[in-house]
């Protein structure tokens, strides 16, 4: 009879353990949120290496101090592991817009979500690099001067104090997982002046260096408007805490300015061929404003049915939705089918430029922010002819109708550039 007992305890806290994780809901496509305050310091190795050798950064007017100690058998976190924070801080800053009030520490998350998220697939590869990476979070221990207390000078903290991975017995199909995070990170993500909104195609961003310097450039120009940032070579090597020589950490920098390919960034080299060069970070969209300034365009705003403008409810943001089937129904009215487009014409090859009949109607439509973030990160594409698809798709799947019109379309935007850039 006693392990009659034991068994129907298990079975009821098993009961719990699947309810837990099952009924957690869906964070695979949340907005981006980055923390400001480890995105221009050197708080992650730049390097896939096992690195070992420490971290030790002090700013010139010696207020801000940074020390990151490695574990001797995981090694230091690296930057590509830093992406498993992005997506944390992003899912505590969902939790507070979906106005949870008492948040936690403690995160519960499916990890295919997580994984889906910041691009690194959901095989089973990719479920051991997780696990890999949240050892190196748990293990290495930063001490620093940033936010530290009046009575204390520094605080010393790893980026998670545990996490815990449920995983069937019987089918090894994981059930959820539990990450606490340290209370330094937390009360950090916890100010919203102290995030900052990222591009999705971060993390497609491969070099190491390339990842530190889009998030320091997001960081330095953000605010900075057309004017941007300008930075020493030098400065940027001592903050990014890179093992790389000085020339190599140059070269390397040069080559990601020729490239000039990071999401939302604009990089110029200054005084290149001089012993002090510097980088000049930009944000795309003020470039793109200052084109359509010098060019003087304007647009016609687009007209529903009845001549009513679209618009928005309280939140600035939600379509209502009388008006977006309203304008769903005209576009799908509007759209050939198929059959009717000449065999020549792919489906998927959108033209890059929009006809001068139908330019401005997305940016008028869409979220002026979104439309903005949407420019800058899948540039080239006729936006017009792309909104038109995604209400044609609505129109033919009514359940569908997101809760936010404009985040659903920059996920169809997002995907269609997935599918197609290489072809731009």
């Amino acid at each position: 009879m006693e392990n009659e007992g034991e068994l129907k305890t298990a079975l009821k806290e098993r009961k719990v353990q699947f309810e837990m994780f099952f009924t957690l809901p869906d964070f695979s496509d949340i907005s981006l949120r980055d923390y400001q305050e480890t995105m221009q310091r050197p708080f992650f190795s730049l390097s896939k290496r096992k690195r070992v050798k420490p971290i030790d950064y002090t700013s010139p007017d010696r207020s801000v101090t940074v020390h990151v100690s490695p574990n001797a058998a995981y090694g230091m976190a690296t930057i590509w592991d830093a992406d498993i924070m992005i997506y944390l801080a992003s899912h505590l800053n969902e939790l507070r817009e979906r106005g949870v009030n008492d948040l936690s520490p403690v995160i519960r998350l499916q990890p295919g979500d997580l994984l889906k998220r910041i691009s690194w697939g959901t095989s089973g590869r990719a479920y051991e690099r997780l696990v890999n990476a949240l050892d190196r979070l748990q293990a290495t221990t930063i001490k620093t001067s940033i936010r530290a207390s009046a009575k204390s000078r520094e605080t010393t903290f790893s980026w998670i104090d545990s996490y815990t991975h449920l995983v069937d017995e019987n089918t090894q199909r994981s059930l959820g997982m539990e990450i606490t995070l340290s209370k330094w990170f937390f009360d950090g993500v916890m100010d919203k002046r102290s995030i900052l909104s990222i591009s999705p195609l971060y993390f497609e961003i491969t070099s190491g260096l390339g990842k530190w310097l889009y998030r320091a450039s997001r960081k330095h120009a953000g605010g900075n408007g057309a004017e941007g940032f300008t930075i020493g070579f030098d400065t940027l090597h001592q903050k990014s805490g890179s093992e790389s020589s000085y020339p190599v950490f140059k070269r390397k920098l040069l080559e990601l300015a020729r490239a000039n390919e990071l999401p939302d960034i604009s990089l110029e080299v200054l005084d290149g061929e001089s012993v002090r060069p510097k980088m000049k970070m930009v944000m795309r969209r003020h470039l793109d404003q200052q084109v359509k300034r010098k060019r003087g365009a304007t647009a016609p705003s687009p007209a529903l049915a009845g001549g009513e403008p679209l618009g928005h409810e309280a939140d600035g943001q939600m379509v209502q939705p009388g008006l977006a089937l309203n304008l769903i129904s005209q576009f799908a009215r509007g759209m050939r089918v198929e059959g009717d487009k000449p065999a020549t014409q792919r489906p998927e090859a959108v033209p890059r430029r929009p006809s001068p009949a139908l330019q401005g109607s997305a940016s008028k439509i869409v979220d002026s922010e979104i439309y903005a973030a949407i420019r800058s990160d899948f540039p080239g594409w006729d936006y017009d002819e792309l909104m038109r698809r995604f209400d044609a798709f609505l129109g033919a799947n009514p359940k569908e109708l997101p809760r936010n019109y404009s985040k659903r379309f920059y996920g169809f935007v997002k995907e269609h550039h997935r599918r197609n850039k290489y072809r731009l």
